[in-house]
């Protein structure tokens, strides 16, 4: 079963993102010219977020990912990086790389899902894998790296499960 992810970010992103609404692209079809609506694409990739629908929406890579998901929770953050193949985009890899939404590696089984949904491609799943737990003893936020669980700022151990946020369980058509 998926997890709703709560933006765990800059407050004020939050607000602007929640005043604004989303700016993400929904990305419904494998046929879509994706690449005509979202600048930089080919170039950089793409910030993406899965919405509690299921949708993945996509939105510049220096968006922020509150933004794309307009302040909303999600199943899913990252980006995305793409290839032009016989003039077709083509998905080549995601990662779950935000430290707005910090998700967890399970949330892979969204994005494959409405990929699938919008009969896209997938990759076999993140890469890189980004690892994300908030310290225990000081409260900071870090990035596992390594495999290293060691706060950088108090160097008290990291949990082994992921403890961001308050995630909740939910389902998804």
């Amino acid at each position: 079963m998926p997890f709703a992810y709560p933006f765990v970010g800059n407050r004020a992103l939050l607000e602007d993102a929640r005043a604004d609404g989303p700016t993400g692209v929904p990305w419904l079809s494998a046929d879509q010219a994706l690449a005509r609506v979202v600048p930089g694409l080919l170039e950089e990739g793409a910030t993406f977020v899965v919405s509690l629908g299921g949708v993945v929406l996509v939105a510049p890579r220096r968006s922020e990912h509150v933004a794309c998901a307009g302040g909303l929770e999600v199943l899913a953050a990252g980006e995305l990086f793409f290839a032009s193949v016989g003039g077709r985009l083509r998905l080549v890899r995601a990662t779950n790389q935000s430290t707005g939404y910090c998700p967890d590696l399970d949330s892979w089984s969204a994005l494959d899902h409405a990929l699938v949904k919008a009969d896209v491609a997938a990759p076999s799943g993140f890469d890189p894998e980004f690892l994300f737990r908030r310290c225990d003893a000081c409260g900071e936020l870090s990035v596992v790296k390594e495999r290293w669980f060691v706060c950088p700022f108090c160097d008290a151990e990291l949990p082994r499960a992921w403890n961001v946020s308050a995630r909740r369980p939910v389902d998804v058509a």
